[in-house]
């Protein structure tokens, strides 16, 4: 299941630091329409907006696609970002918390991986890296 009744995918393209702007207020927005309470709908938007800064910050530019999934009964959010920068030379490390390769925190994938329900993340060096996230949507 691509999408969830008349939500769409929507693709963003990452290029400069003001982009995740767009990528947070579309994640709000689309998970607003999907059902997810206020708090669901911020910590997602935070997991994206660390996953696109990081393409801005690391690889200069890539892509962020964000959709609704379903698998059986449940109705989940997806955003997978992906880019074509130097990739992830030392994923365990770049896993941890408080390690940081760049100027941040170090908290942005570790983070990522604590909100969401679902995490995987694929990167070789030189070639890029590509994050697939996905959070399921609680029935009240």
């Amino acid at each position: 299941m691509a999408n969830n009744g008349s939500i769409e995918e929507t693709i963003i393209d990452l290029a400069q630091l003001s982009d995740h702007a767009q990528v947070v207020y579309a994640v709000r927005h689309l998970t607003a329409q999907m059902g997810f309470d206020e708090n669901q709908q911020s910590l997602i938007a935070t997991a994206a907006s660390e996953a696109s800064t990081n393409v801005i910050r690391y690889a200069e530019k890539g892509k962020v696609t964000l959709r609704a999934v379903g698998d059986g009964d449940r109705v989940g959010f997806e955003f997978v970002v992906e880019d074509r920068g130097p990739g992830i030379k030392d994923m365990e490390a770049a896993m941890e918390e408080g390690i940081s390769h760049g100027h941040g925190l170090g908290l942005g994938l570790s983070s990522i991986k604590r909100i969401m329900d679902e995490f995987d993340i694929q990167s070789k060096p030189g070639t890029g890296t590509r994050i697939v996230a996905r959070k399921w949507r609680r029935n009240a």
